[in-house]
């Protein structure tokens, strides 16, 4: 997937200018894929050169105008093409998995700090799980099936939600782990 994807796709939810858009990716979007706003805004020249979308210009009251920007058909096209095409699944590239692996040949001091950082990262989860529920509560606070973007935009987050929840159930494992460990590190070679 690239970033030109995930802006298509919103685009097509709703027309937003380039701040507008950045608000959604910090706020929803940004869930499942991250841009900074620069990015947002270097990819949205370059899809208007490759005429995937439009913009329409819109006077505002004591500002700059903005420029409202739309996906155009040969957007969507691309979009389609690729919502077709197969997804291959991800590789997990997971620098706290192996520093817990490590841990192992660290001393009493080190599985100390890695517990703290567990503890900190454990933190992040949970207030990006709190942050999944609230928006959870705000956006679709009485679901209604029959509604296609609905559904599908609730159950993006939902997954995100048992995603966030699996990884704090692992984070309490490693942590029971961690501080069941004989202080000793084990210096042995294993597989």
């Amino acid at each position: 997937m690239s970033l030109e994807h995930a802006i298509l796709v919103s685009l097509l939810e709703r027309p937003a200018s380039g701040y507008e858009l950045a608000r959604r990716f910090d706020r929803s979007i940004g869930r499942f894929w991250t841009a900074t706003h620069q990015q947002i805004y270097r990819v949205l020249k370059r899809m208007e050169t490759d005429a995937w979308i439009t913009a329409q210009e819109v006077g505002q009251d004591g500002l700059p105008d903005k420029k409202v920007w739309s996906a155009a058909p040969a957007g969507r096209a691309a979009l389609i093409s690729w919502l077709r095409a197969p997804v291959q699944p991800e590789a997990v590239r997971h620098e706290l998995a192996v520093k817990i692996r490590g841990a192992a040949f660290d001393d009493e001091v080190g599985r100390a700090a890695l517990v703290a950082e567990v503890e900190r990262y454990r933190d992040d989860h949970r207030a990006t799980l709190a942050g999944y529920l609230a928006g959870e509560r705000r956006d679709f606070p009485d679901p209604d099936p029959r509604d296609a973007r609905g559904s599908l935009q609730h159950v993006v987050l939902r997954g995100g939600i048992a995603y966030e929840r699996m990884v704090l159930d692992w984070l309490d494992d490693v942590l029971a782990t961690l501080r069941g460990l004989d202080p000793t590190p084990d210096r042995k070679a294993t597989p």
